[in-house]
């Protein structure tokens, strides 16, 4: 997958998980629980997705990793290049 493709699922679980979020204003650089209403199983929920749809663990020691879009992408991309 590329980063763009990356981008756009982390965006399409974020916005099944919370329906109600914009994601359009979404700030690549910026810490996600900064700026959505994101609760931590919110987030674990995100985690989990990641794993059921495209077969990525992420370890909990990981866990900051996913902390902003951009890092999220970074962090991802050599684990989902595969697909």
């Amino acid at each position: 997958m590329t980063k763009e493709q990356i981008r756009s699922a982390i965006l399409q679980i974020i916005s099944e998980i919370a329906p109600d979020e914009e994601l359009g204003e979404i700030k690549d650089d910026v810490r996600l629980r900064d700026q959505l209403e994101l609760d931590s199983m919110d987030f674990l929920d995100i985690v989990m997705e990641l794993r059921k749809r495209f077969g990525v663990e992420v370890p909990e020691d990981d866990y900051m990793e996913l902390a902003s879009l951009q890092s999220s992408v970074t962090y991802l991309e050599p684990r989902m290049s595969h697909l």
